[in-house]
């Protein structure tokens, strides 16, 4: 069962001064990790690609493009599939009708 009580942890990405974070529910915790980890590898391996050749500004902005590709992408292939979906209804609604 979850706990409603708050808590907090602390993140750091890209070896910057860790920041604080308030849990809402201590089962957030492992999401929070999951995307700290998925940022540090991005940022790692933009880093190592580009090295001496982008300041950590630069970097950065490249894995916030990214991530924000991601989402993107990610909106619209759920919107794919909520189309899909609405008109696979629509026919199995005809389907049941006619029986």
């Amino acid at each position: 069962m979850a706990t409603t009580e708050s808590s907090q942890i602390w993140i750091q990405i890209a070896g910057l001064k860790p920041f604080e974070l308030k849990l809402k529910d201590k089962t957030e915790e492992k999401a929070y990790r999951k995307a700290e980890k998925m940022l540090n590898d991005a940022w790692g391996k933009y880093a190592n690609r580009f090295k001496n050749q982008r300041n950590s500004v630069e970097i950065m902005a490249m894995v916030a493009f990214k991530f924000a590709w991601i989402v993107v992408e990610t909106n619209a292939k759920a919107d794919a599939v909520a189309s899909f979906l609405k008109e696979f209804e629509r026919q199995l609604d005809e389907i049941v009708v006619k029986i």
